[in-house]
């Protein structure tokens, strides 16, 4: 039985390398489009020189920890709350597959890697299931970053990568339906004069000057025994100079001779400037305006220093995208059903597996998370037994009536009725029977309804004022 099986999988496996080195049945390659060794829809940076400094890695960084955010299509309560998931195609472009060429994490740190460049980005609903340009309601199936290249009123042109032909294209769109998400730290980081821009130019400088030093220049002045005012002497000085010059490229060693009344200074000594006070001036300054410190970069944050660092530079871009994704992508009938973009962070994310065990013993003691909750916050898999997905304390015993507060301390309005009554049935028969055997008659029978009625009452009003007491 096993070797068919066996024999099975070989008549059907099929391999994409099985036919490359057939010399018989040459197969045409199909076209498939422009090629390119690298991706072309990944944000590439504008100036070269950035690449060299702290910009590049600083922007990967923070697209990183923003793109580590869950960003959801959902629906919330009158509150603001979060009640349920949205399995929607937008939902699908944010979890799983922006387009064909990127997944959601890797979209989310493009969307803000290519804002932190250009200081605004445009994010373009590629496929959709209707026309966009109509501007109804309409179903998102992809989602594309875009550069803007013109502003209208109401209109952008917008390029953006075609996955159909393989290159990057412009295309006019109405504002309506494309989400333009400008950068929250604009006046810090993409202002002319702003700390990050001052920081590069700095630094660019600094780096013409290390390339000067290290081109291999001599630097030297040569003092001859003569002065060069006259045409005819420049003339002799520059003759000098080319010859002490092809002394030393001609020379093995690099070994030339000067005359004796000839003398040489050299230049190249490290000259003292105050650029690297000023670069080390605007990284603090920047660093300080964007809530950010060395520490998160190198790993070695405390809790204080990452709080900080969330809710100064994170939640601002995380909140600009979800809000514009809201305006734009959801119809105004959605947004009335209460349907939102939102983001959720997972604030367990930075503790460590000690503080983990308290917190998680805290959430479950006070009833605020499940077991399987915790369990799926630990990356484990949830639990089949029912009292996992209940909120309860664990650590008192369930079988104390004192401590079931759902089951004693809030009784019903119904239960607290149906109590009532039966207690006063039952009241209500026992008295009769009383009557019947102390033989209470009277000739008149309304005398004996009246004097039974008046029992009823005294003792209906004193079984009231017990359950109140009882705060039943």
């Amino acid at each position: 039985m096993g070797k068919e099986k066996f024999s099975d999988r070989l008549m059907h496996a099929v391999s994409v390398l099985r036919n490359k080195n057939e010399p018989f049945k040459p197969e045409p390659m199909p076209d498939y489009g422009p090629s390119s060794a690298n991706p072309l829809v990944r944000s590439r940076y504008q100036s070269i020189s950035s690449q060299k400094n702290l910009t590049a890695s600083m922007y990967n960084h923070i697209a990183m920890d923003v793109a580590a955010v869950d960003l959801l299509h959902v629906r919330v309560d009158e509150n603001e709350r979060f009640t349920e998931a949205i399995p929607s195609g937008l939902y699908r472009c944010l979890t799983v597959e922006a387009n064909v060429d990127e997944a959601a994490r890797h979209f989310k740190q493009n969307v803000v890697q290519t804002m932190f460049e250009q200081g605004v980005v445009a994010v373009v609903p590629v496929d959709t299931d209707i026309n966009i340009r109509d501007e109804n309601a309409f179903n998102i199936l992809s989602l594309r970053v875009g550069r803007i290249t013109s502003y209208y009123p109401r209109h952008v042109r917008v390029e953006v990568y075609n996955d159909k032909t393989g290159e990057k294209e412009e295309v006019t769109l109405p504002k309506s339906v494309v989400a333009i998400v400008e950068n929250p730290l604009y006046a810090t980081m993409n202002e002319p004069n702003s700390y990050l821009q001052q920081l590069l130019k700095t630094i660019n400088r600094m780096d013409s000057i290390d390339d000067q030093i290290s081109s291999g220049k001599m630097d030297l002045l040569i003092q001859l025994p003569y002065t060069v005012k006259s045409k005819l002497r420049q003339d002799q000085a520059e003759n000098r100079r080319e010859n002490l010059e092809q002394q030393l490229m001609g020379s093995k060693y690099g070994i030339g001779y000067i005359d004796a009344t000839e003398r040489v200074t050299q230049l190249n000594r490290p000259v003292e400037n105050t650029m690297l006070d000023r670069v080390k001036y605007l990284s603090d300054m920047l660093y300080s305006q964007m809530g950010l410190t060395p520490a998160v970069f190198d790993g070695t944050a405390d809790e204080k220093q990452m709080t900080n660092y969330y809710n100064r530079t994170i939640e601002p871009i995380l909140a600009a995208i979800a809000e514009e994704f809201t305006r734009k992508f959801l119809s105004k009938t959605a947004q009335t059903q209460k349907q939102r973009i939102a983001y959720y962070r997972d604030p367990f994310q930075l503790l460590t597996a000690a503080e983990f065990a308290e917190v998680a013993d805290k959430f479950t003691r006070n009833e605020i998370l499940t077991s399987n909750e915790i369990r799926g916050l630990a990356g484990m898999r949830p639990s089949s037994d029912p009292r996992a997905d209940m909120l309860r304390n664990s650590n008192v015993p369930q079988n104390d009536p004192a401590m079931l507060g759902s089951d004693t301390d809030a009784v019903s309005e119904d239960d607290s009725s149906q109590v009532m009554n039966d207690v006063l049935d039952e009241i209500d028969s026992t008295i009769q029977d009383i009557f019947s055997d102390l033989g209470v008659e009277s000739e008149d029978p309304d005398d004996t309804s009246q004097i039974m009625n008046s029992a009823f009452d005294e003792i209906d009003e004193t079984i009231q004022e017990i359950f109140k007491d009882l705060d039943v």
